[in-house]
């Protein structure tokens, strides 16, 4: 096999994408008619697939996965040092293999993801990422940080003038419908984070605000593809997004253009966000 990319930010597009190709074949060799066989086996297959080549190329970076119990301990278990290390370490991926499960084992549906980002302990940026990569499978497209989309021109609509927001189909902040209401904004449900974020980076829709509960890798590859592009992302108070915390829970977060970002903060205030 021909090495992969020496730069960052190209080797994260390449290793999403090739998580993504094994996936999209894993659907097709097993079907869709046991929903929890695929899920668990995409979950392997990714992360085995990712963390193989880490391992390969990237052999002196630690690593953060959601599949990696190791990697997720905010102290490491007797005999393991994942935890302590990445903490340590100047250079840490921060991998979701698979993003959206439920998506994935779901026949036609596309809005599920492969996250890549790479945080660094001298990055500029205050959440510490330098390169990072959203893979969309289903969408045959990889967004990443080695050539971010172009700036979303034109905040998109509904066709009735209201804001789009990027809800959860399955747990939507219970505030969110208030807060739709008031700035007057229409929730568009869809799945993974990583599906959420890459819309309003597209422009698809013009902001994702979440509050119910992610981690890390949920977020790390998605902020870093959008704060690329120029989108504002941070906390719902407007704090600062920080990534290979000891603990790596991180449960809320607003991606939305900047011209929208002091008006939904406002109105995350005032909904107790």
């Amino acid at each position: 096999m021909s090495s992969p990319p020496k730069v960052d930010a190209e080797f994260a597009r390449w290793l999403a994408a090739r998580a993504g190709e094994a996936l999209v074949g894993l659907r097709a060799e097993l079907g869709f008619d046991d929903p929890a066989a695929l899920k668990a086996a995409g979950d392997k297959v990714s992360h085995d697939l990712i963390r193989s080549e880490l391992a390969r190329w990237r052999p002196g970076d630690a690593v953060l996965s959601e599949e990696d119990e190791g990697s997720r301990r905010a102290s490491p278990a007797e005999g393991e040092a994942e935890a302590g290390s990445r903490l340590t370490a100047g250079r840490v991926w921060i991998i979701d293999p698979l993003d959206g499960t439920r998506e994935f084992s779901e026949q036609g549906r596309t809005d599920w993801a492969v996250h890549v980002a790479l945080w660094a302990r001298t990055a500029s940026a205050s959440h510490g990422l330098v390169a990072g990569a959203v893979g969309l499978p289903a969408q045959q497209r990889v967004l990443a940080t080695d050539q971010p989309p172009a700036y979303p021109s034109v905040v998109s609509t509904d066709g009735a003038g209201r804001l789009r927001l990027a809800a959860s189909r399955s747990r939507p902040p219970a505030f969110l419908t208030d807060l739709a209401e008031e700035v007057g904004a229409q929730l568009v449900p869809m799945g993974s984070a990583g599906a959420k974020i890459a819309a309003v980076v597209t422009g698809e829709v013009d902001a994702y605000i979440h509050a119910g509960g992610q981690y890390e890798w949920d977020s790390a590859a998605p902020v870093a593809v959008a704060t690329a592009t120029g989108l504002h992302a941070s906390r719902i108070d407007g704090s600062a997004l920080k990534y290979n915390e000891a603990d790596p829970r991180l449960p809320d977060l607003l991606v939305c253009r900047k011209d929208l970002a002091s008006r939904l903060l406002a109105a995350l205030h005032r909904h107790g966000g």
